[in-house]
């Protein structure tokens, strides 16, 4: 496979910590859509092209176990959904999967509904005033969306859990660009933030799981209440023998990928409506006409088809799940290449996304790309914001909703703009996050 060559290896390490998203870019445009990179002792087999995802992520997935990256991340996250593999992972995901259920999504249009309206009244607030932090705003509110739905719990009484998140995100990135060579114990402070958040987060999970277990005496039922997230994990891993580490990876992993990619979604939305001031008009537009001065219901989801294609195309160009690794089982061949057992494939939708045989004008932002007349030709793994085959993101139609209703709702009465001469920088954590946060000027509409 073509590639750089061995001596560009001090520069790409710097890369790989420095700028992933760039060097990523840079790879493909200087080799093509099947590039060999050499890091340190890693060979990284990266693949940009729809037909080498349709391969490795659905056609052959069950050759391909979590890759770099995420298995570092292990020693931060758990064996979580995220981050296991084989029968762990596929019990893990049938334990987890009726949560996600279309009856139960739609059940929570209410919740998110109302989410939206508490975050229109607090952004009301401060119009006109000292900028606000969106990501911040918007992880509040996909914090509260997350509680309320797939765990029946109040989260806003543990405030910390935004900054402890943002620590073991911080470590599992640490993890993979120095191959978990660095013991944990040694006092990095970046490993002395981990520790600390990671002993908060238990707290958080052993709160939940002790709030549950005293309902269910309550309710003279010993293996919990309810088909929330908490009960059903609770009830699957009752008489395992590290019970409560099971549950801290799970609930701890359910937390993260449960807010955290809608929140950047969000962010990156409005980030870009406030650049294509046209688009964000015809958004207000649609949000008037669809619901008027009501909160939306599940119903109108189909009807703020604008406003889905804004949500989309601003996930095309900052997609929540930027990076897909993958390591190969046995030896296998994409695009003609062999690629050896034991190698790390690399699958970069955020590359994807932006290929030129694909995406006319492919940095422009444009939502009429997700027209049904424009869309119908494109091939299907040329767009996968949430990943694709059997580990496809499984919160995916409750994130969309999610992002596609708050947008609306937000849009219908606040326009959001930026501070002048800040960059607006990507930054590539687990999910494709804004670099230091997103400060915005909130101005009332009317």
């Amino acid at each position: 496979m073509p590639g750089p060559p061995r001596r560009e290896t001090p520069g790409l390490f710097v890369k790989l910590v420095r700028d992933r998203l760039g060097m990523l870019t840079e790879a493909a445009r200087r080799y093509g859509d099947e590039v060999r990179i050499s890091v340190g002792p890693q060979t990284l087999y990266y693949f940009n092209h729809p037909d080498h995802a349709k391969h490795v992520l659905a056609d052959n997935a069950e050759n391909y176990n979590k890759g770099i990256g995420l298995v570092q991340a292990r020693r931060a996250l758990g064996e979580g959904l995220l981050t296991s593999d084989g029968e762990l992972w596929r019990a893990q995901r049938k334990v987890i999967q009726p949560v996600f259920q279309h009856r139960r999504i739609a059940g929570y249009a209410g919740v998110v509904a109302e989410e939206a309206e508490r975050l229109v009244t607090r952004l009301r607030e401060r119009a006109g005033g000292e900028p606000v932090d969106v990501l911040g705003e918007m992880t509040g509110l996909t914090l509260g969306v997350l509680g309320r739905t797939l765990l029946d719990a109040d989260l806003t009484a543990f405030a910390s859990i935004g900054h402890s998140f943002e620590a073991v995100q911080d470590q599992a990135m640490f993890e993979m660009v120095t191959l978990s060579k660095v013991p944990l114990w040694l006092p990095l402070p970046k490993q002395l933030r981990f520790r600390r958040a990671r002993r908060d987060l238990q707290r958080v999970v052993d709160a939940l799981v002790a709030e549950r277990a005293g309902r269910a005496g309550e309710h003279g039922e010993p293996g919990g209440v309810g088909e929330d997230a908490v009960s059903r994990l609770i009830a699957a891993n009752r008489g395992a023998a590290d019970m409560r580490g099971r549950l801290r990876d799970e609930l701890v992993t359910l937390l993260l990928a449960g807010h955290e990619t809608t929140a950047s979604t969000l962010s990156w939305t409005f980030h870009l409506l406030d650049r294509h001031p046209e688009v964000f008009e015809r958004l207000h537009a649609e949000a008037v006409e669809v619901l008027g001065d009501r909160s939306p219901a599940f119903e109108d989801l189909r009807r703020l088809r604008y406003t889905t294609m804004v949500v989309s195309e601003a996930m095309r160009l900052y997609p929540p799940v930027w990076i897909l690794t993958r390591q190969a089982r046995a030896d296998d061949e994409v695009a003609g290449y062999r690629v050896p057992a034991g190698a790390d494939v690399l699958i970069c939708p955020y590359t994807l996304h932006r290929h030129p045989a694909f995406w006319d004008r492919p940095e422009r932002f444009d939502p009429e790309r997700f027209a049904p007349d424009r869309s119908s030709g494109r091939p299907r793994y040329a767009y996968i914001p949430f990943g694709a085959g059997p580990r496809v993101c499984v919160g995916s139609n409750l994130g969309m909703m999610e992002a596609v209703f708050v947008t609306a709702v937000v849009a219908r009465e606040l326009r959001l703009t930026g501070v002048p001469g800040r960059r607006v920088v990507p930054e590539p954590m687990l999910s494709l996050r804004v670099r230091g946060g997103l400060p915005m000027t909130v101005h009332r509409l009317g």
